[in-house]
């Protein structure tokens, strides 16, 4: 079977989980051991900004010894399959981390922002980072002291790169859920609008999404396993 001509993948915390990196919304989840209004919100960050960079720095040195498994290694074999074909494929994440760069993963869209950049609250401007940020990090645009923040989109902000999502969710031909809640919109609303388009919708996942029923198609278990038997498939 011939691969979809553009295929759009969207992974959600649920892919990190098996390398070690906490989910959010699970009854184990992050959420459920800290107030999202204190440690996800421009104002829980105004309130509190020791705490929260604290939490963002433990995040960032957690990130330097995790490892990227076999499911993230799958897309970036997914993605060498494309490129080889001359096909269309996009690659978007709601997570943070750089786990799909590590396994090999290129032009990935962190919708979300990313923990090993942060962003100066005087210029706006943004810069790779991966140790704790202090009261002494500086801007290497400005030359700003102490306005650095990690470069996540908190609760309240608007996600990145929506237009370019949108544009590929337009015209794909296959739409791909992996390790996603279906709770945190507008990345659980992606589905609809493949299917709008008429393209062809699966969901990789531990277990059904709150969007379950909007997939074609299914396939549960550990991230790991399901998305090397399902791209396997896909590639032939």
């Amino acid at each position: 079977m011939p691969l979809p001509a553009s295929i759009v993948i969207l992974t959600g915390s649920g892919i990190s989980a098996e390398s070690g990196l906490g989910t959010f919304r699970d009854k184990e989840g992050i959420w459920t051991k800290y107030p999202l209004e204190d440690l996800a919100t421009p104002e829980g960050f105004e309130r509190n900004p020791e705490f929260v960079q604290g939490f963002y720095n433990s995040r960032r040195a957690q990130l330097k010894d995790t490892k990227a498994h076999a499911g993230h290694q799958d897309l970036a074999r997914l993605q060498t399959a494309y490129e080889a074909e001359g096909l269309e494929y996009l690659l978007v994440t709601q997570n943070v981390d750089n786990l799909h760069e590590q396994a090999g993963s290129t032009d990935v869209v962190h919708m979300h922002g990313e923990l090993t950049s942060i962003r100066c609250l005087n210029c706006g401007a943004n810069q790779h980072h991966k140790d704790d940020i202090t009261a002494d990090t500086h801007c290497q645009n400005c030359d700003a002291v102490g306005l650095m923040r990690p470069d996540v989109v908190w609760f309240g902000e608007i996600p990145l790169h929506m237009e370019r999502i949108m544009e590929h969710l337009a015209r794909c031909n296959m739409f791909v859920a992996i390790g996603t809640s279906g709770a945190v919109y507008p990345a659980a609303g992606f589905v609809q609008e493949a299917r709008y388009q008429g393209a062809h919708t699966v969901e990789l996942n531990l277990e059904p999404s709150d969007v379950a029923g909007a997939f074609d198609e299914a396939i549960y278990g550990p991230a790991s396993d399901v998305v090397s038997k399902w791209v396997d498939k896909l590639i032939g």
